[in-house]
């Protein structure tokens, strides 16, 4: 798959991922790990990190059309790294805390297929920069 396509997708995942932490967090920790935010800071961080995914989100939306330039290769790396710390950090909350809603295993799996997606994504554009450079 393209990586126009891998921006798309991840624009869409995250804007709503986001959006929902921004004015919902309560209920998305409660369908991704069956725990409440009981604090006011718990809700404060939640919201910020519904920000910083919105953010990513329109990153991601306005670099679909750039798919060969570096800049790119730059989110799809930070999209990359991001989607290994999001397995790490739920796969830790599944197994290590014993945390468990409804939507943290599949939050697992899609984090994975992202992950490996940006890898496919940035080897093809590193063959295709290269075949064109030489």
């Amino acid at each position: 798959m393209p990586m126009k396509s891998l921006l798309i997708v991840t624009a869409v995942v995250e804007a709503a991922t986001g959006l929902a932490l921004l004015g919902l967090p309560s209920l998305v920790a409660s369908l991704l790990l069956g725990a409440s935010l009981d604090t006011s800071a718990g809700l404060v961080v939640a919201r910020m990190t519904g920000a910083a995914l919105f953010a990513l989100a329109v990153a991601c939306w306005l670099a679909r059309n750039d798919e060969k330039s570096r800049a790119v290769a730059g989110v799809v790396t930070a999209m990359l790294l991001y989607n290994v710390a999001a397995v790490s950090v739920l796969v830790y909350a599944g197994i290590g805390l014993s945390l468990s809603g409804i939507g943290l295993w599949p939050a697992v799996l899609l984090h994975a297929a992202l992950a490996i997606w940006c890898i496919a994504c940035l080897r093809n554009q590193r063959v295709s920069l290269s075949t064109t450079a030489g």
